[in-house]
């Protein structure tokens, strides 16, 4: 494994409790930020790559696995952005139950913003550009289109816990110890 180039070794960031500091997106750092992070003093270093980096005078292998030394308390409202709402919502059209790309989903207003409805968490929800257009400007009983989950404000665990079960295309063998996803990873 030593001709692996470091670009394709990222390092998996755990908070000092050996939890990732993220799932979704999960916390990776480029080599470079996690070689600094160790001179800097601020990670240890829990399992490494089979390759090395070297200066003049200098060798290291590259962590695969780093945890902080400090701890780093979650924010306690997530915010409010149009992926979170996707997060929240599993990615899913909340009319038609299907999953679909992030490109190909947008959000609607329960309550249409023209009829008084706000860009809020308990009033947006993700939807597919069809079931967008067929609900148009009207409201659920007008459409006849409900939201399959009534929409809230998640907190931070929650997301993370939806972001459980989208686990990324590249997991490094020495990560899984760490992480927990939903559904059972194929070997590789």
């Amino acid at each position: 494994m030593g001709h692996l180039s470091p670009e394709s070794c990222p390092a998996l960031v755990l908070n000092a409790d050996f939890r990732p500091l993220s799932y979704f997106p999960l916390s990776l750092w480029s080599w470079q930020d996690t070689v600094k992070a160790v001179f800097m003093g601020r990670v240890n270093i829990i399992h490494e790559y089979d390759r090395t980096v070297r200066s003049p005078n200098f060798e290291m292998k590259l962590p695969s696995v780093i945890s902080l030394k400090d701890y780093i308390a979650s924010a306690r409202r997530p915010a409010f952005t149009r992926f979170n709402v996707f997060l929240r919502d599993r990615f899913g059209c909340q009319y038609c139950g299907h999953g679909f790309p992030t490109q190909d989903l947008t959000f609607d207003h329960v309550t249409p913003r023209s009829k008084g409805g706000r860009t809020t968490w308990t009033n947006v929800v993700t939807a597919c550009s069809d079931c967008n257009l067929m609900k148009g400007n009207r409201l659920p009983r007008e459409s006849g289109m409900h939201p399959r989950t009534k929409p809230f404000q998640p907190t931070v665990y929650q997301l993370q816990e939806n972001g459980r079960a989208f686990p990324p295309n590249f997991l490094h063998e020495s990560w899984r110890d760490f992480l927990y996803w939903d559904s059972e990873l194929e070997s590789a």
